[in-house]
């Protein structure tokens, strides 16, 4: 994350920079073998994988449906400019829905460039109830997150803010009689607004960063209880393929390695905490913990730069006091 001071973390603005050293001795075909190319999930059904190392941008999904298209997710100004073309190279249909699966600045701050093109926002109204608690400049306060991200990105200078205007509670249907979309809310995980888009008859699940195949895991804003159940949730659906947030697309496993790593933090902050351990001990005891971590099939993916904050986070939901600085 980064050095100087912002509000709140903005994301994943210093998640790109933290996974550039992370992964700067990664080969480069490795690290990028899809990256900026569409894949057809199934028909009408496509899966983009965003350039999040070099340019900070999320994935993309849409969904060709008999006279729209429906996107899944903003991006970042420049990653919505990115893949605006590859969804018409596509589809001759109209734009007329942008699924914002969070609050992100990489998931919602492309969301001008879909207004543009003639798209309604829709999202979870805890995006909304976030982007007033974040995006204080927007909302007649003081600078806020966009205000900090402005700062290090063009992109986003060169844009403004657009929050979604069609909330949902739990879930939203858009169905044309050949397709169907199901923007679901299956529980607070990487924010309180976070939503999946699952196609029912196909079997695909857009996760945003509910899920990520990768160390990609950001919990400033996350609850690592409630996201435990909510993955659970997400596997009750039985998908047959996961579409993440960031990271190659994958199998229905995706999601029981992902609450299996959370369940591990959440197993070992526990047993200290019972063991009464004081915050120090605790935070001496990281590197013993991200071993553990590492040495299971299951978990050792999401192993990556946010480690120390997954397991401060997952220490003081135990009970423990935050660490010492």
């Amino acid at each position: 994350m980064p050095s100087r001071p912002v509000p709140a973390p903005a994301l994943d603005a210093g998640l790109a920079l933290a996974l550039a050293l992370a992964l700067a001795s990664t080969p480069a075909p490795l690290a990028f073998a899809e990256v900026g190319k569409p894949q057809e999930v199934a028909p009408g059904v496509w899966f983009h994988e965003g350039d999040l190392v070099r340019r900070g941008h999320s994935n993309n999904g849409w969904v060709v449906l008999r006279d729209q298209v429906l996107v899944i997710d903003a991006n970042f100004p420049s990653g919505a400019a990115d893949v605006l073309p590859k969804i018409r190279a596509t589809s001759p249909q109209p734009i007329r829905l942008a699924f914002d699966t969070h609050h992100h600045g990489d998931h919602a701050y492309g969301n001008q460039t879909w207004v543009a093109q003639g798209a309604a926002i829709v999202a979870h109204e805890g995006v909304l109830a976030e982007m007033r608690r974040h995006e204080t400049g927007f909302f007649g306060g003081p600078p806020g997150r966009w205000e900090a991200e402005a700062a290090s990105r063009p992109d986003v200078r060169a844009s403004r803010l657009a929050p979604p205007t069609l909330l949902f509670r739990d879930k939203l249907v858009v169905d044309d009689g050949s397709m169907r979309v199901e923007l679901l809310h299956l529980g607070v995980a990487h924010t309180r607004g976070d939503g999946f888009a699952w196609l029912p008859r196909e079997r695909i699940l857009f996760t945003g960063d509910a899920c990520v195949n990768g160390p990609y895991n950001s919990v400033g804003d996350a609850s690592i209880a409630d996201w435990v159940r909510t993955l659970a949730a997400a596997e009750a659906l039985k998908p047959r393929v996961v579409c993440p947030g960031h990271g190659l697309m994958a199998g229905p496993d995706l999601l029981g390695r992902q609450r299996a790593f959370f369940e591990l933090l959440q197993a070992e902050a526990r047993a200290f905490v019972d063991a009464g351990a004081t915050p120090g001990t605790a935070q001496a005891a990281l590197e013993k913990v991200r071993d553990k971590a590492r040495s299971s099939e299951a978990t050792r993916d999401f192993v990556g730069p946010f480690f120390p904050a997954q397991w401060e986070k997952a220490w003081t939901e135990a009970g423990g006091q935050s660490f010492p600085r």
